[in-house]
């Protein structure tokens, strides 16, 4: 019944596009299944190491820019994605195979040149000014006995009043564009305590640092996002357990040092190497080091609320996930390629924190700015302790306290938070 709804759901979107005049390039009849045997999948990603060396991937770049020039009329008309993405699946948590085939140090680094090499070619052909995106998650039945309940709630959280909630965030905005630092701690067991350096803006009657990140394409609502600054950011980033890329990481530990990773741990084996390899892998895609790229406030606190109750964080997409806590991604900034377009918030004030010390690179050495990589790490509203404005005069705002909106104007976000 529900596959039969989410086809119905694909194909009203196909139509819904083609009155736009918009061509769908992959159709509701493309499915593709998730892995049968995720173990197989990960114990098997890295198998390119019996292969992979400079001939192959020069030869393999190649090949990608000579499909993209036969395609290149088609290429330059991409909209971009429309993605009716599914979750609820039984969380993945693999297990270290000794047998397993690994890159080498010297393919590590190879196949992170690759990957930025590739989104170069991707951008060169597809214009990151020209194209946009949408994404909407629903859970599948496999969810658990209470599927159906979830799926009205996952419709809940999909459909928030945008204007209410973006008025609300406006607040957080104007607070956190008084900022020089804004500093965040856990509380509890969570060992987070992290300050971030913000962009000066020349005239902030005009300009903001943060955008107001609504529903027009990242469905569900709920953030305000900025670029930080590299050099004063510091300190330690920690979250007992989560989901990146479909992979759990326990009692996961981050250093930052001006903006760029430090230092990584985990808890997921019985060894250090077989952990720092494990994050190396699987979030730093083997890049030696990597800058954040993200700082965010998720204020979807009836997400929040609703993935308690039901005890299914671990089962959610990041796309909701994100939305549920400040979070932190390391890798490019969410502007990447797209540093020059003026972008603007519904105030009409321009978001001029687009890029950082790396991403500015791509002036005089564009190999240097990209990683093709962007993770976000999400601290839940149970871990977090205060999130404070520090100004250039040495005042400080708080925003949250002891994982709860005490901001004038934000009360909003506690109600949700205070029913649970």
């Amino acid at each position: 019944m529900y596959v039969l709804g989410f086809e119905r759901i694909v194909k009203a979107a196909i139509k819904r596009f083609a009155d736009m005049g918009l061509k769908p390039v992959i159709g509701y009849a493309d499915y593709q299944s998730t892995d049968m045997n995720k173990q197989y999948a990960f114990d098997h990603k890295q198998d390119a190491a019996l292969f992979f060396d400079k001939a192959y991937m020069k030869r393999k770049l190649e090949t990608v820019t000579a499909a993209y020039e036969s395609r290149k009329e088609m290429a330059s008309q991409m909209a971009g994605p429309a993605r009716l993405e599914i979750f609820g699946e039984k969380p993945f948590e693999p297990e270290s195979t000794p047998e397993a085939i690994k890159f080498t140090p010297e393919q590590q680094e190879l196949t992170a040149q690759y990957q930025t090499e590739f989104t170069k070619i991707v951008r060169t052909y597809i214009k990151g000014e020209e194209r946009s995106f949408t994404i909407i998650s629903f859970p599948i039945p496999e969810f658990g006995d209470n599927f159906e309940e979830f799926f009205h709630e996952t419709v809940k959280i999909n459909s928030l009043d945008t204007e209410k909630y973006g008025k609300v965030q406006q607040v957080l905005i104007d607070a956190l564009d008084k900022a020089e630092f804004v500093h965040i701690t856990g509380r509890g067991n969570n060992k987070t305590d992290f300050t971030v350096a913000m962009h000066e803006m020349n005239d902030p009657t005009k300009e903001t640092n943060f955008e107001n990140c609504l529903a027009d394409v990242n469905i569900p609502l709920g953030e305000v996002f900025t670029s930080p600054k590299l050099k004063g950011t510091n300190g330690l980033l920690h979250v007992s357990s989560v989901y990146l890329k479909g992979l759990n990481f326990k009692e996961l530990e981050i250093e930052f040092e001006d903006g760029m990773i430090k230092d990584y741990r985990c808890q997921n084996f019985e060894s250090t190497e077989e952990n720092k390899n494990y994050f190396k892998e699987n979030v730093m895609f083997n890049h030696e080091t990597l800058p954040i790229g993200e700082f965010a406030i998720g204020t979807n606190t009836t997400a929040y609320v609703i993935a308690n109750k039901y005890d299914c964080i671990y089962k959610l997409p990041i796309l909701i996930v994100e939305k549920m806590g400040p979070h932190f991604a390391v890798g490019d900034t969410c502007f990447s390629f797209q540093e020059d377009m003026e972008t603007f918030n519904p105030d009409g004030k321009q978001i001029v924190a687009r890029e950082n010390e790396v991403s500015a690179l791509r002036k005089t050495d564009i190999s240097k700015a990209y990683f093709g990589c962007h993770t976000d790490v999400t601290i839940p509203y149970d871990e977090l302790g205060d999130i404070v404005v520090i100004t250039k005069d040495g005042d400080e705002i708080k925003i949250i306290e002891q994982g709860r909106f005490v901001l004038e104007g934000t009360e909003l976000l506690n109600e949700a938070l205070n029913e649970a």
